[in-house]
Formats: structure tokens, sequence, C-alpha cells
């Protein structure tokens, strides 16, 4: 830190030496009489001196911190969808606060706009009826909702946050790109942006006096809780689902703002209020935040296809038992065409200019509007009316005039003069650009900043810094995050130091520990099958070492031992011919998709050991062969399940989500146990049965130590099965299994004892009372299927 705060004028050029801004392009860091813009100096100054190989470093520091945290962004392409790693442009983008109270006073003034221009949408219609807002733009917009037409929010808003996306004209002017009304994205992904780009640059954003995002989402989180009525009410934030580009985000934010992140099927509505399905039974929502598209929401009155909303949420609306953030109806505002109307409607509704302007746009249907864009086709973007994207990012929908050819050219003009209701021109986007650092030197690219904003009691408040996406190369088109475009930090820098906010509560505020029972039925059942998936890996993996052992002495897979191995495992789906089997990655894959979908439970170490997990057997898949290099494999696989298993135990609050977790472990413990106790056990088993259950049991040493004057048979069933005090033993995993039954929440007040607990009593009673030579195979095999049956009377209490 000592070295940016002994910052001297620049007498060397450094990494501006290599750098050029483009003619007739805006440049954020050099102004337009070609001297460095207040602040970047601090910046350019600290990279000078740290050089590029230990730049290099600390980027990627900063780039493995995004991939052990999990930061991903979904791609969607020709071969499905894939998880791409978060693309950080690591140098930030500087903002002085004085230019960002220009921008946010002319964002108040936008928010506070389409906030009343969604009220008349859905109210009054007095913009349509006095001939503002031309009625096609309402009535033919798949975004303006029929069924919500006269619905008032229960908040008395429909907007709560929004964001925008703000560019830099060539004369320096910030102007408005497009609105983001619907379910704004990116706020969760600022904030790992932050943290990566601060791992980086520590000292220099501290020298710097860079404003801190904590006190934004603080605000946001004590408004939502703001709207709760009641007082066994909750706000929860509602997900797509996994499978959405932005998943990770939203349960980022969710852990963050310590909100249950809830998905449609979460969901009921019951006598006009809006539920979620917990362990304990239904338990009110009172807000939610959504981060699903509108149309998905309510199937009964939306879309009908949709397999993602909750029906009967439309009449929850009516009845203004629940507020959504924002309102349904309002991705309305988002029509590309409504940015033309903006400054007449601005001056109707407030009387006043636009402070922040939006991009030039043209409703090609208005006469005078359609030929003038016709006229100055080569001047113009065209693209559809009533899309929601940006320009840039509708780049197979919206054409350039000036690339159009002779034919293409023609057929445009074509439709427009036929009709061009459907249509918007809009000035070509000619994007400021920001320096990017490219093989040791910076680079000028374009950029778009999407500021968030956020209501609060007192009006609107705004993220100090935000989101901004910056092009791979020159080209506007490779801005979006589709199309391979980065993501970068946006530091708002002050004169003086900045409030050091953080979302810990100060030492005079009080608190309220938040009401027990509220975990969702499927996160519970995604706890519990993770559980089972990862236990059922790990015995699945002592059992291959053990017989890869067997293999790499004998050098012969063919023995009667194998033999019964590979016929025990081959219902499983699991090969023992194949080093790797295809059923043992199931396992880990099935874990990683049952943790996937509680990431707002799950603890960033947790998340990176089964990650780690994953990458390590899918690695070896193709890189080990059978016997002592399997053998080999399975320990490291072995030792990377037990790294899992400890830090699950010893970090995850004991809570109801770990017990589900817990009794899933138990339960498939139990029944692997049973199940390869029935096959080894046999008085006819294959020689070396006996030795291979005590090392699959973990238990070689202690039976040694616990029948030194007898071992055999009968000695190995009382460890492994009888054996109260061994934790691998059946037993074990019963007495674990009653008290986590104990301590479920009870669903049934006429009962003192759910079907569960008093199953897993009468099994635990019957075994504890029984001799090992009454532990036959057909027994075994008894045990392990009423364990099995464990599950369903838990699945039928807690999930169905």
């Amino acid at each position: 830190m000592s070295q940016v705060n002994k910052v001297q004028p620049l007498s060397i050029p450094g990494l501006l030496a290599s750098y050029t801004p483009l003619a007739g392009v805006a440049d954020e860091m050099i102004d337009p009489s070609g001297k460095v813009r207040p602040g970047w100096e601090v910046l350019l100054h600290t990279l000078d001196q740290i050089g590029p190989e230990k730049l290099a470093t600390r980027f990627a520091r900063a780039n493995q911190y995004l991939l052990d945290a999990g930061v991903f962004y979904r791609v969607y392409d020709e071969n499905g969808t894939q998880e791409r790693e978060w693309p950080l442009a690591h140098i930030p983008i500087l903002i002085n606060e004085a230019d960002w109270q220009s921008i946010t006073k002319g964002l108040t003034q936008r928010a506070d706009l389409l906030e009343d221009i969604v009220a008349d949408i859905y109210g009054e219609t007095k913009l349509v009826r006095d001939g503002i807002l031309p009625p096609d733009l309402i009535a033919s917009n798949p975004e303006f909702l029929h069924p919500l037409a006269g619905v008032k929010p229960a908040s008395g808003h429909f907007l709560h946050f929004c964001a925008f996306e703000l560019g830099r004209a060539p004369n320096g002017q910030w102007w408005v790109l497009g609105d983001r009304t619907q379910a704004a994205s990116g706020a969760g992904f600022a904030l790992e942006n932050r943290v990566a780009t601060t791992r980086a640059l520590s000292d220099v954003s501290n020298a710097m006096n860079v404003h801190r995002l904590a006190g934004f989402f603080k605000d946001f989180r004590d408004a939502m809780q703001g709207l709760v009525t009641d007082p066994q009410g909750r706000a929860a934030i509602l997900t797509p689902g996994p499978n959405n580009e932005t998943y990770f985000e939203h349960a980022y934010i969710a852990r963050y703002l310590g909100f249950m992140l809830l998905e449609g099927d979460d969901l009921t509505v019951s006598k006009g209020r809006t539920m979620v399905r917990t362990v304990s039974g239904l338990k009110p929502v009172d807000v939610l935040w959504r981060r699903m598209d509108a149309a998905y929401m309510d199937p009964l009155e939306l879309k009908p296809d949709s397999w993602i909303g909750t029906p009967g949420i439309v009449s929850a609306l009516r009845q203004q038992s629940v507020s959504l953030v924002n309102a349904l109806g309002s991705g309305i505002l988002e029509t590309r065409a409504l940015l033309a109307f903006l400054p007449a409607i601005s001056k109707a509704l407030h009387n006043r200019e636009l402070a922040l302007p939006s991009i030039a746009t043209w409703w090609c249907g208005q006469d005078k509007e359609r030929k003038y864009v016709m006229d100055r086709l080569d001047h113009m973007m065209v693209g559809p009316a009533l899309s929601t994207r940006l320009p840039f990012e509708d780049v197979d929908a919206t054409v350039l005039g000036s690339t159009l050819d002779a034919g293409a050219r023609a057929a445009l003009l074509a439709r427009l003069e036929k009709d061009g209701r459907g249509l918007v021109g809009q000035e070509k986007v000619k994007l400021s650009t920001t320096p990017v650092y490219v093989d040791g030197k910076l680079e000028p690219r374009p950029f778009v900043l999407r500021v968030f904003a956020a209501r609060h009691k007192d009006g609107w408040s705004f993220m100090p810094g935000g989101f901004a996406r910056v092009g791979r190369t020159m080209d506007t088109a490779a801005i979006a995050m589709q199309r391979g475009g980065q993501a970068a930090d946006v530091w708002i820098t002050s004169s003086g130091p900045v409030a050091r906010d953080t979302l810990l509560p100060r030492e005079d505020d009080t608190f309220r520990r938040n009401v027990p029972g509220t975990l969702p039925s499927r996160a519970a059942e995604n706890l519990m099958w993770m559980g089972r998936y990862i236990e059922r890996a790990e015995g699945t993996a002592r059992i291959l070492r053990a017989c890869h052992a067997r293999y790499a002495e004998a050098a012969n897979m063919e023995t009667p031992l194998l033999d019964e191995m590979r016929a025990y495992l081959k219902p499983l789906g699991v090969n023992l011919d194949a080093a790797i089997p295809k059923g043992l990655q199931r396992s880990i894959d099935g874990a990683m998709l049952s943790a996937g979908r509680i990431r707002d439970r799950f603890s960033p170490d947790g998340w990176l050991a089964l990650r780690d997990l994953s990458k390590t057997i899918h690695r070896f898949t193709d890189a080990v062969s059978p016997g002592d290099d399997a053998t080999r494999a399975m320990t490291i696989i072995l030792r990377k399940l037990a790294g899992f298993s400890g830090l699950v135990h010893e970090n995850m609050y004991r809570f109801t989500g770990w017990r589900f977790l817990e009794i899933g472990r138990r339960l498939e413990r139990g029944i692997q146990m049973a199940r390869v106790l029935a096959t080894l056990s046999r008085h006819d088993a294959a020689e070396g049965s006996l030795e291979m259950l005590l090392e699959i049991g973990d238990s070689v040493m202690t039976h040694r130590r616990q029948y030194s004057v007898y071992s055999g048979r009968l000695s190995v069933l009382d460890l492994l099965a009888l054996d109260p005090l061994n934790p691998r033993s059946i037993i074990f995993q019963l007495d674990a299994l009653k008290t986590e039954f104990s301590l479920l929440p009870s669903r049934d007040a006429n009962t003192h004892m759910p079907l569960f607990s008093k199953e897993v009593l009468r099994l635990h009673t019957e075994l504890a009372i029984m001799e090992a030579h009454e532990l036959t195979p057909e027994k075994l095999e008894t045990i392990a299927f009423e364990m099995g049956n464990l599950y369903d009377m838990i699945s039928d209490t807690y999930f169905a």
C-alpha cells in the first residue's frame, strides 16, 4: 500500500506507451485533449510499479478465486448448455464521484418515470387515451399481461429493483441504451467481480477511496423485509432453477442476503395466500424477488405450458397477499420501441426533459418516423419494435443499414413501406472504450455499464459501481456475455474517505433469529440425496479398491471372489472390469446435481471440494488402468470423499437441512453394508471374502483388536452389523437414524411418533437383540430392504 500512497506524476509512459484511443470515440481513461482522466493516473502508476510478471500472478489469483467460488455463466449454443468460467476483465472501470452523482440523479428521474408509466398501462391507460402511447405497442405486446390489468401491487409500487444499460457518446454524454425491469441480473456478479478484482488490486483500491457495495444490498434487504406484513411471513428469491444462465447469481444473492431461494414447485397458493412447502408444512411467503420472466409465473393464467411457475399466483396478486419484486407486467417497460416515446411521456407526466436521454429511437409505425428511418438507413440499426434486448445483444434480429447488400436493403425497405409497426430504427451505437489488459499491454475496448437501482422507504438508492460488460474485440456484438464478452468491476472513486459499509448489524441493532423449520421440501430432498450419493460413491470406491488390489496381486480378474463382486456390482450399474466405472461417476455426478440445486445452502468450501472430486474422477476416466493403478486412484477418490464429508460434518450448521443430509448418508451406508454382508458372509462365499469385508468396512485394525482370540465369519458379522460403537456397522446407522428422526419437525399433531420413527425403532430393537449367528444372508437382505422403505416413509411425509 505504501507504494500507492507515494504516487508521483508520471514521468515514464509505461502502460500508456502502447495505448491509443480510437478516433471519434470517447475513452474512459484518456480525455479528448489526450490527458489521463483523474484517478486513472494512480491506477496506471501502480500497475507500472507492479510489473508484467507480478500482474500476471495477481490476475491469476483473481481468476482462481472465481474458479474456487464456482462463479460461472451458462452458455447456450448448438451443443446445448455448458457452464463457462466467469470471464473477468481485470482492469476496473473508474468513474469519479461527481460524474456518478450526475448519472444517479438522471436515473432517479427515469426510475420514477418508469414507475408512473407501468402504473398507467395497467391502470388508467391515460397515455394511450391521450394519444401519447400508440395502442399497438401495448395491445400486441407479449409483455402486456392482460390478466394483470387493473391489479394494484400490494406494496403500492410496480418497481423495486431495476437496472439501466448506459453507454457514453463520443461527446462524453451518457445515454441510456435500455431499461431492465423484468428480472434484472448482474448484481450478484458485480459483488463477485469486486471481490476478485480486489484480490488482485487491494492496495490501489484502498488508496483510491472506492465506494463499497454492501450498503446498497443492506438497504435493499431491509426494504424487502419491510414489505413483509405477516409475523410468520418471509421474503424469498424465486429462481427458474439451475438451468437458468444466471442461476449462480440467484444462489449467491440468496446466501448473501439470507433469503430462501425457491423454485416455482416450492410454492403453492392456498386460500389466496402464497405458501412455501417446507418440511414443517406450508409457511406464508409475503415477498418474492422474482428472477423469472413474468409469462412463466402462472400456468393457469399466463403461459399454460410453463413447468416452472406456480399455479394461482396471479390470483394471490389480485388479493394483494404477496408482493413481487418487480410486479408482474413490468417487463413491458423493456420494450425497445418505448424509448421513442419517453421524451414526450416525461413532458406529459412530469413536465420536464429527460436528464439522461435514451439512445435515439424511431418507431416505424408512424409515417413521419418511418420515412426518416428509410431515408437515413445507412445511419440506422433496424430491429424488432417489441424486442426487450439491446441492439448489440439481438444481433440476429437487428441489422445495420450500412452493411446490407442490395437485395437485403431492398427487402427491408419494402417491409418498412408495407407495414413498419413491428420495427424500430435506432442510431448506430458507438460505445466509449475502456482499457483492458491484453498480453502485457492496455488496449481500448467498447463497454456497456449496467447500473442497479433499488427502492427503499425514502426513494431510490444506487449500487455505487455496477457491472460492466466489455468487448473482447472492437465489435460491439462481442460485448454480450453469450457471445464472448467479459465482465469488469466498476469503481466509483472519491476524493475523501468513504463509508465502510457491511451487512453485519451495528452493535446497537436489534435482531431476530429466523423462524425455525423454513427448509423447503425440495431442498430437504436434495440434501438427503446428496448424502446418499456421496455415501454410495464411497461404498463403491471401497469395493473397487479392494477388488483391484486383489487383481494387482493375482494378475487375474476371473478369480471366484472377483466373480462374486462382479455379480454384486452389476445390478448397481458398476462394471468391475473398468478401472473407473461409469456407475461410480454417476454417483458423484448425482451428488453434484443435488448440491447444484441447493447452492444457496451449500458452503463455497463444500462446493469446491465436491467440484474437485468430480473433476478428479472424470480426469481419471481415460488415464487409469485396472489393477494397481486403479487401486491408487480409488485411494485418492476416497481421500477426497473423506475431505468433503469432513467439511460437511465439521462446518455445516446443525439445522434441519443437515439432518436430512445425515439421514441420507446413514440410510445409504446401512443399506450398502447389509447388502455386501449378505453377499460376502455366506458359508459358501469365496475364499478371502471375510478379509475383503473388513477392508470394505474400514475395520481391519478394529477387528484385530476386538477379536484377538477368535476371528471368523461370526466376528466379522458382529463387528460390521451389531457393534454399536463401530461407525460402519448397521446398528450404528440405525442408532443415528433413530436420533435424527426424533429431531425432525412433526407433521401430524394427532400422533406422538411418526411411522418412520416407529419403524426405525423396531429395526434397531430387532437388530440389538440379535446374535451374529442369526444374521443369515436372507435376513441381511431383508434389513437392507426395510431400511430402503424408511426412505419412502420420509419421502411420503416431507417431500410429497
